[in-house]
């Protein structure tokens, strides 16, 4: 059985990451929609001695998301359409950011829309407290958004306008989460790049549905919904590992399935800087700190010294 006490001093040695100009003291952070809005896995895990938490999506005003049943167990995985329900920005920041803030826990605020206006919004409200954040991660891939046909991801021209304009607006880092349900998504990422990303994340759900054949009736209240889990982990390793032969030199946190060490270090080599870990989560709250820990034993065991040892090794063979 894995040691959490030998994995954190491996963690510690092998030191940090930088995501861009973002310095981060290992490469694990939360997956946004995940791991609520603020220090919900205190309990679990030292959320201060991750690279980041990444908070639910947030949108610039109060927004109550899908229909119940939001989340059904899928094979190898998990369906949701939860919808991005939120507090609104504002509320977040009085309730939410001093709960992080007094925990000391390094945090990566995540905004969605539907319109450039709605991204835009968001930001201007968080331009008072940005230099309390890491950076911003702009959500342009969610596939569960009540009154917006299609997702946003899928447009570069639109992906890229929105990046702009939030890139401008706030002085912080600004990542792109993209989405691998198109053919199109070297396009994308390439577009929010040039158009001021300094990282993408990859990738968010991809597109699922099921059916109670008992009843007829979709398992979820939205009909459709986002997959996650282990059923999409290859699909994140191939996204990530083609923006990476890309794009060389382009931060990327690689998103997707990961529910071990071993998940972790093939995101890695793949191209991703750093991890963010999901739907484990709901099986275990303390699933994060486990695949940080186990990631760090198995790299040092395998002789590496850093990271970056690791980081886009199959592109390096």
């Amino acid at each position: 059985m894995m040691s959490l006490r030998r994995g954190e001093r491996a963690l510690d040695a092998l030191g940090g990451v930088t995501i861009g100009s973002v310095a981060l003291h290992n490469p694990f952070m939360t997956a946004s929609g995940t791991s609520g809005h603020d220090i919900e896995l205190m309990p679990y895990m030292p959320l201060h001695k991750l690279g980041a938490v990444v908070v639910k999506s947030l949108f610039h005003e109060t927004w109550p998301g899908n229909p119940a049943p939001r989340v059904h167990l899928a094979q190898s995985g998990m369906l949701n359409a939860v919808g991005l329900q939120g507090p609104g920005v504002n509320a977040w920041i009085n309730e939410s950011l001093p709960r992080l803030e007094d925990a000391k826990v390094p945090t990566v605020v995540s905004i969605w829309g539907r319109s450039i206006d709605e991204y835009v919004n968001a930001a201007k409200q968080l331009s008072a407290v940005s230099a309390r954040l890491v950076a911003l991660e702009v959500n342009l891939s969610c596939p569960n958004l009540e009154g917006r046909s299609g997702i946003i991801a899928h447009d570069p021209s639109l992906s890229g306008q929105i990046i702009s304009h939030v890139a401008q607006t706030l002085s912080i880092p600004v990542w792109a989460k993209l989405s691998a349900n198109t053919d199109r998504l070297v396009e994308v990422a390439t577009t929010v790049v040039d158009a001021g990303a300094s990282s993408l994340t990859l990738v968010n759900t991809m597109l699922g549905m099921q059916i109670d054949i008992t009843t007829s009736a979709y398992s979820l209240g939205n009909g459709g919904g986002g997959l996650s889990g282990a059923a999409i982990h290859p699909i994140a390793v191939r996204a990530v590992h083609d923006v990476r032969q890309a794009l060389p030199t382009v931060p990327i946190v690689g998103v997707g399935g990961i529910s071990t060490g071993a998940d972790a270090i093939e995101m890695m080599m793949a191209g991703a800087n750093a991890i963010q870990v999901g739907t484990a989560t709901f099986a275990r709250p303390d699933a994060l700190w486990r695949v940080a820990c186990d990631a760090a034993l198995r790299v040092r065991s395998m002789g590496y010294t850093s990271w970056a040892d690791v980081t886009s090794l199959t592109h390096r063979r």
